[in-house]
C-alpha cells in the first residue's frame, strides 16, 4: 500500500463528509422554505479544499468558497429552486467522490494481491 493511496483515501474521506454534512444544509434550507425568519445556511468547502494541493481540488475550492456552515445573510428568503439546483449539484460532487473512493480501493486491492 502507498503513501499516496492513504493520503486520497483521506482526503477523500474528508471530501466525503463535507458532501453530506452540505446535503443536510441544504435540506434544513428546503424543509424551512416557510419558517418566519429562518436564515439560509450552506457548506462552503475552499478552505478544506484549499490543502489539498491537487488541481481538480483547487479549481473547487475557487468555485465553492470558504469553509463551514455558514449562514447566507444576502438573502433571508429560501429560494426553492435554488436550493434543489445546489442539491443536485452536491449530488454531482458525491457521485465523483464515491468514484474516486472505489477507484483508491481497487487500487489499494491490487497491490495487496500482487504482494502475495
Amino acid at each position: 500500500m502507498t503513501f499516496t493511496s492513504l493520503d486520497s483515501l483521506g482526503k477523500t474521506n474528508i471530501m466525503l463528509d463535507l458532501i453530506s454534512q452540505r446535503q443536510r444544509a441544504l435540506g434544513a434550507n428546503v424543509a424551512n422554505v416557510d419558517t418566519p425568519g429562518y436564515v439560509r445556511r450552506d457548506i462552503d468547502f475552499s478552505q478544506y479544499l484549499g490543502t489539498m494541493n491537487s488541481p481538480l481540488e483547487t479549481k473547487l475550492s475557487t468555485e465553492l468558497g470558504p469553509s463551514g456552515v455558514i449562514e447566507d445573510r444576502r438573502r433571508q428568503e429560501v429560494d426553492i429552486a435554488e436550493e434543489l439546483t445546489e442539491m443536485q449539484k452536491n449530488a454531482l460532487l458525491y457521485t465523483m467522490a464515491t468514484r474516486r473512493m472505489s477507484n483508491i480501493i481497487t487500487e489499494m486491492r491490487t497491490v495487496v494481491n500482487v504482494g502475495k
